[in-house]
This record gives structure tokens, C-alpha cells and sequence, in this order.
């Protein structure tokens, strides 16, 4: 299935949004991906920057309920938060459709990620350097369910580090890709999504390059 995905394939699917686009129907492959990361890094954010289709979203209200529990230190702006998942949706030819499912960040949702997890292609990991530690539960799951991912540092301020100094944090292998956005851009998340697809589409060829002649 990797093998049919290209960061060419990506690139040229994402025109402008719609807001609704029918789902074809000679669609008969889905594919998809997981957006992971803390609480309020902008997951969210980049499934309806991304997305042709208005997005599925169980965002609730903030309330004193999670005083204590849902740390909005960082994110004070922040009113709404996921209860369950956002959905988007990319159509990249006839056939092939790319569903994206944006996880929540809180602990207390958790639980939901092994469930979203099944069946995933591969996954963006969004972090905010601010807040690096949150990343690390997303970063273990995903090692655990052996899912390929890249990390995207979400940029809504200005930098204060360099990308090798947030891979040495994360303690990330050389060969996991890394990138810079802004999930509040069209063309920024879609370079995130052009990049994982360079890179499972690499794990592809290297896993099929590595394979014995029958």
C-alpha cells in the first residue's frame, strides 16, 4: 500500500479547499493518517487547514471542569479542546482517498489512541517546543504499535531552537524526518503531509529493495 502513495501523488490532491467535495464513486482505497501531539499544539488547527472537505469536529467548550486537569498555561487563548477526534478528508485520484484523523491531546483521553492507531498508514507528530514533554507519550504509542511518523514543529511564535536541537530533546533517530509549519497554513500542513508520504514512500522502496528474490 505504501508504494502508492507519493509526495507527487499528495501535491497535486490538494487544490484549493471546497469546503465539500463529493467522495467519488470509484473511490475504493482509503488510507489513513493520524495527527498526534499535546494538548493545544494545533492538531486540530491543521486538520481544517488541510482538509476538502468541512471537517468533523467533536470540539467542546472549555469549562471550570478541567481546572487542574487540562493545562491551558500555554495556550491561554484556548476555549475549545477535542472530546474524541477530528476528520478530514483528501481525495488523491479516482480511486484513492486520504482520511485524517486528529487525536486528542489530553491524558484523559488516551485511551482512544490505541483504537485510532489501528489500521494507520503513518502519523504526524505536532509538537510545540514550549512543551517538548508532552510529545513523549504520543512518540512511545507510536513506537510501541511500530507506526511509521514524522515530526512537525508547529510554529505559532517564533522559534527559540533549532530543529536538531528538538531532535536531540525527543531523542529522535536520524533517519525519523523533521519540519518546520504553521498549521494555520493550507500550504504549510500540506507540505507536513508531502513529507510523510516521501517518507513511507522511502520505507517502501527500501523494504521492498531489501526483500529475497522468491
Amino acid at each position: 500500500m505504501h508504494s502508492r502513495i507519493s509526495d507527487d501523488t499528495v501535491s497535486m490532491a490538494l487544490p484549493g479547499s471546497t469546503g465539500h467535495a463529493p467522495l467519488p464513486e470509484s473511490a475504493s482505497n482509503g488510507l489513513k493518517i493520524v495527527i498526534v501531539g499535546g494538548f493545544g499544539v494545533g492538531k486540530t488547527t491543521m486538520v481544517q487547514s488541510v482538509s476538502e472537505i468541512r471537517p468533523l469536529s467533536t470540539e467542546e467548550t472549555m469549562t471550570q471542569a478541567g481546572v487542574g486537569i487540562d493545562d491551558a498555561s500555554f495556550v491561554r487563548h484556548k476555549t475549545t479542546t477535542t472530546v474524541a477526534f477530528d476528520f478530514g478528508r483528501i481525495s488523491l485520484d479516482e480511486q484513492m482517498v486520504l482520511y485524517l484523523f486528529g487525536a486528542p491531546g489530553q491524558e484523559r483521553f488516551w485511551f482512544l489512541w490505541d483504537r485510532l492507531f489501528s489500521g494507520t498508514l503513518g502519523a504526524v507528530v505536532l509538537v510545540d517546543t514550549n512543551r517538548l514533554s508532552d510529545s513523549w507519550y504520543a512518540l512511545d504509542r507510536l513506537e510501541h504499535h511500530g507506526t511509521p511518523f514524522i515530526v512537525a514543529r508547529n510554529n505559532f511564535t517564533e522559534p527559540q531552537h533549532s530543529l536538531e536541537e528538538v531532535r536531540e530533546a525527543l531523542d529522535l533517530p536520524p533517519e525519523v524526518p523533521m519540519i518546520d509549519c504553521d498549521a494555520r497554513e493550507r500550504d504549510s500542513s500540506k507540505a507536513v503531509l508531502v513529507a510523510l508520504a516521501r517518507y513511507l514512500y522511502s520505507l517502501s522502496a527500501n523494504g521492498a529493495a531489501g526483500e529475497s528474490p522468491a
